[in-house]
């Protein structure tokens, strides 16, 4: 006999949802008077995190290749 496993996908709310939704219950049960923008801050700064590092690599990458062009025209 075979052992069939069935592969079930490993989702999940993670931190970030769970974060965020606590925040969210205690912004409508009136337990913290945050704006809703420090109550939304757990999806919104991780997306601004990552956006800010590929904006870096992309400049690391246009310095880098301007670089290696000035190395090739000399």
């Amino acid at each position: 006999m075979k052992n069939n496993e069935s592969k079930e996908a490993t989702g999940g709310i993670g931190f970030v949802g769970l974060l965020t939704i606590v925040f969210i219950t205690l912004k409508l049960l009136g337990k913290i008077t945050w704006s809703w923008a420090w109550v939304l801050s757990p999806i919104w700064i991780p997306i601004i995190i990552c956006v800010a590092i590929i904006i870096i690599v992309f400049i690391a990458d246009v310095i880098s290749s301007h670089r290696r062009q000035k190395r090739w025209n000399r």
